[in-house]
């Protein structure tokens, strides 16, 4: 086929395949071969034509389809899949898909189509969960707020023979999700002794994308300050955000969180003023509490945050100690382009858990605290970003001078603000890695005092806790932290499964972990050969190994080393000698 001859179109592309497929054929065949072949004709092809796509091949256990649009791509896969969980609940025999999503420049050659895309979306339906979808960036950006489902951020992962790594999304629905992989296994909802709050992203009222993120970053700081109140349960900001550019209803939103109230809002900006429009809604009978407007000049900013946030634990009815009516006020930073430098780091922070997003959020971050040296905020973060460094060494500097670098940072942070959470999180990572576990676990104690709502906190408090030898203390963080986030990050359950398997609780560990490794391939799995091998499975423990080396092929056992602090020897050493043991390479 010469360069004239070749036919080239942007089209979405959808693969999908049984998972488990060859076993399910050695122990019957015909038996799966007439299920999968009513599959197709009753479920999955319907589907397909239902939603304009064009099935390319058949391939036994799988079909690669072309869709011209790739909102009906998603929303195909989605009924694919929502049909399957139905059809499994009932059958004797379940199937599970797997599918993956990409939109891509596609080559075609007659009937057939090739190229990146086409690869692309096949490598991705190889990492996808069980009953789940794995989408790439550019999908997710086309169809956020345009689907009625929520991808969650599953950071960058490698793909076979793709050069470069792809930062992905996954969806699985909890009616399709396996009992031990399912995030709503690892959530419990809000109490009822205290109000809840759900703060959604505030529309911009304009098509400026520096509007859009002054809007982020207000909220953002409600959040933050709000998450200070111990009479409160603040809902975290990645999963309020997964309603952003989205039209909802309150009261299914407040459903979906938890939540009793929910406030909702709207900037405009233009030069130097700000209007900023701001409701609030008790969820439950979907009236308006109280609504205002404030026409400012953007140096008001802060004032009008503070007042925002007082007037919402007033009308909530948040009883405050007087530590707290402090800690409503502002104290991030009062320097306006020192806040826009601070948001702009925060949102690389959130991002992909990456060297260069680490790299980019401290030269945000270092930006904003040269415009304002004062905010104990700033000096702590960065502090907390030195003490990931010397944790991971993924600027190349040498632990000692990360560490130094770090405690500085937090002296001042600490000289400024006493009672700022973020301090004496940085406090206790710096502490762990100095191995002196019970000054760490105090701190980390203390964090999570003056930030009860703040996710990041209580995270990192039951890690630190765990590797401290209170790793029965730590679940309770971490399963508020998840319950305060029920759209968490993946890590978090990392966080789960180390605390449930320092206390002993070998199952639920491996749940957690089994978890982990659907949403991230391959992480978790290396505590999963300490839970086996320690159990006396060992064989259970090399196929784990080897299916460790397979999805994280840099994986040794000295890189694991590197990152753990752990005050009991002896437990470390057994997880050591696991993992050799396992045969995991040195």
């Amino acid at each position: 086929m010469t360069e004239q001859q070749i036919t080239r179109r942007l089209a979405a592309i959808l693969a999908a395949d049984v998972a488990g497929y060859s076993s399910m054929m050695e122990t019957d065949e015909v038996g799966t071969i007439a299920a999968l072949r009513q599959i197709w004709s009753e479920t999955f092809n319907p589907a397909v034509a239902a939603r304009h796509g064009r099935i390319v091949k058949m391939m036994g256990d799988g079909a690669l389809v072309e869709f011209g649009s790739v909102v009906e791509a998603v929303e195909c896969a989605v009924a694919i899949q929502r049909a399957m969980s139905e059809r499994n609940s009932a059958a004797q025999r379940p199937v599970e898909f797997r599918i993956g999503i990409n939109l891509g420049d596609i080559v075609i050659e007659g009937d057939d189509i090739f190229g990146d895309g086409v690869n692309v979306a096949a490598r991705l339906e190889g990492q996808a969960p069980r009953g789940g979808i794995l989408a790439s960036e550019v999908v997710h950006a086309q169809v956020s707020g345009k689907v009625g489902v929520t991808f969650l951020d599953s950071g960058e992962v490698k793909l076979k023979n793709i050069e470069r790594p792809l930062r992905v999304w996954r969806w699985h629905g909890d009616e399709t999700a396996p009992t031990a992989s399912s995030m709503a296994n690892f959530t419990r909802p809000l109490g009822t002794d205290k109000p809840s709050i759900a703060v959604l992203p505030f529309s911009v009222m304009s098509n400026d994308p520096e509007q859009e993120f002054f809007a982020d970053g207000l909220v953002e700081d409600i959040l933050t300050t709000l998450s200070k109140l111990s009479g409160l349960s603040v809902i975290a900001r990645n999963s309020s955000f997964v309603y952003k550019g989205r039209s909802v209803d309150v009261r299914q939103v407040a459903r979906e969180l938890g939540v009793r109230f929910v406030l909702e809002g709207s900037v405009r900006k233009a030069g130097s003023r700000i209007r900023i429009t701001a409701q609030l809604i008790d969820a439950t009978t979907g009236v308006h509490i109280w609504a205002d407007r404030f026409d400012r000049d953007i140096g008001d900013i802060f004032a009008v945050q503070d007042e925002i946030t007082l007037t919402l634990a007033t009308e909530m009815q948040v009883r405050l100690t007087e530590g707290e009516q402090a800690r409503l006020r502002y104290t991030t930073t009062t320097n306006v382009e020192a806040w826009s430098l601070w948001i702009q780091g925060l949102n690389h922070y959130r991002g992909p858990n990456t060297t260069n997003a680490h790299v980019q959020t401290r030269r945000c971050w270092e930006k904003a605290l040269a415009l304002d040296p004062d905010s104990a905020t700033l000096n702590a973060l960065l502090g907390f970003e030195h003490f990931v460094d010397a944790r991971h060494g993924w600027t190349g500097e040498d632990r000692e001078t990360a560490l130094n670098k770090a405690e500085a940072y937090v002296e001042r942070a600490l000289a400024i603000d006493p009672e700022n959470p973020d301090v004496y999180r940085a406090t206790s990572g710096i502490l762990l890695l100095r191995s002196r576990f019970d000054e760490a676990a105090a701190a980390a104690r203390k964090a999570v005092k003056l930030g009860p709502n703040l996710p990041d906190v209580l995270v990192f408090g039951a890690f630190v806790l765990a590797c401290s030898g209170h790793a029965a203390e730590g679940i309770g963080q971490i399963e508020r932290a998840i319950t305060l986030s029920p759209n968490y990050q993946a890590w978090f359950l990392g966080v789960l499964g180390n605390a449930y398997r320092l206390a002993g609780r070998s199952e639920e560990a491996i749940a957690a972990f089994r978890a982990y490794h659907a949403r991230s391939p391959g992480y978790g799995l290396a505590d999963i050969v300490m839970v086996q091998e320690q159990d006396g499975r060992l064989e259970e423990a090399r196929e784990t190994a080897v299916q460790l080396a397979a999805a994280r092929p840099t994986f040794t056992v000295t890189s694991w080393l590197r990152t753990q602090f752990r005050s009991d020897a002896e437990q470390m050493a057994a997880d050591l000698a696991s993992l050799r043991a396992a045969g995991v390479p040195e």
